[in-house]
């Protein structure tokens, strides 16, 4: 399983971006894809996530509302739309993937087996 990220920057407060997953090298079955955010000084948590085969989604109590997670399967890529932009935002995305997960492991770190390289976005005050 190979994930390449796109996106991420800086950014002022309030501004939007998105970022791009590109994956590949899964066989047929249940796979989640995520994104997970680290910053300095916090724990790496899932921000979002979706079930490919049903777009079942989960956000993240501090993003919810501001992003949107979405897949085209017939390209093998997920989108992490964030919108309205904060400071507490900031840290670097990666994209990670799960074989066949349960509901609950949806935005467990520890269900994503596989990460892409991470890429960094900073929102400035």
């Amino acid at each position: 399983v190979h994930l390449v990220h796109a996106g991420g920057r800086l950014v002022h407060a309030g501004v939007s971006q998105r970022l791009l997953c590109a994956a590949s090298g899964f066989t047929d079955g249940s796979r989640a894809i995520g994104w997970s955010c680290y910053a300095v000084g916090n724990e790496r948590e899932v921000v979002s996530s979706i079930i490919c085969s049903d777009g079942r989604t989960y956000y993240a109590g501090s993003v919810k509302d501001r992003f949107t997670i979405s897949s085209d399967n017939a390209k093998n890529a997920v989108y992490l739309q964030m919108n309205s932009l904060k400071p507490e935002d900031t840290g670097v995305y990666y994209c990670v993937a799960a074989l066949a997960p349960t509901t609950a492991q949806a935005m467990s770190v520890m269900a994503y087996d596989y990460w892409g390289r991470g890429t960094q976005v900073t929102v400035s005050s």
